[in-house]
C-alpha cells in the first residue's frame, strides 16, 4: 500500500497562479487555470500520475477528495460520491461502504461525454467545467483521471 499525500492551499500572493495561467501537470499535459478555486484537482492529477508512473505495478488507484461542493447536491451529505472506472471497483467500494457505516452512491461515470466540459484553445484541457450543471461532480473527478500514466491498466476509485 502507498500513500501520496496531495494538499493544496487556496492563498494569494505574488507567486498564485491565476485564471488564464497554463499550467504543465506532472502528466505532461497542459491546463489553462479558468477557475483558481478548482485547486485541489490540479494537485490530484499530479498524485495519481506520481502514483501510476513511480510505483511498479499498481491495481488499484484510490482517489478520496470533497473535490467539489456539488457532489453534495447529487448525493448528499450522508453519502459520499464514487466515481469508478469498472463495475467491479464501483461495487466493491460500496459495498464497502456498506460494511463500514461510510455510505457511498454511485457518479456517472461517462468521460467520453464530459470530454467538452474542459475543451481548451490554448491547453490541453482546462480545470473546470464550463457548464456546472453537466455533471460537475463526475467531471471533477474525470479531470484527475486524465492524469493516469497512458500505460495504467488498473482500477481507478
Amino acid at each position: 500500500v502507498h500513500l501520496v499525500l496531495c494538499l493544496a492551499e487556496n492563498a494569494i500572493g505574488p507567486t498564485a497562479f491565476r485564471n488564464d495561467d497554463i499550467l504543465t501537470m506532472y502528466s505532461g499535459k497542459t491546463v489553462e487555470v479558468n477557475n483558481c478555486d478548482a485547486e485541489g484537482r490540479l494537485v490530484l492529477g499530479d498524485g495519481v500520475a506520481h502514483a501510476t508512473k513511480h510505483f511498479g505495478k499498481v491495481d488499484l488507484v484510490v482517489d478520496m477528495a470533497t473535490l467539489t461542493g456539488a457532489q453534495l447536491v447529487t448525493t448528499g451529505k450522508k453519502h459520499a460520491g464514487v466515481l469508478a472506472n469498472t463495475d467491479e471497483v464501483e461495487k466493491r467500494a460500496i459495498a464497502a461502504g456498506m460494511h463500514s457505516g461510510d455510505l457511498c452512491f454511485p457518479l456517472v461515470y461517462a468521460p467520453e461525454l464530459f470530454k467538452t466540459e474542459f475543451k481548451s484553445e490554448v491547453a490541453d484541457m482546462k480545470n473546470s467545467v464550463k457548464d456546472r450543471m453537466n455533471a460537475q461532480t463526475s467531471c471533477a473527478g474525470h479531470f484527475i483521471e486524465e492524469h493516469l500514466c497512458e500505460d495504467y491498466k488498473g482500477g481507478w476509485l
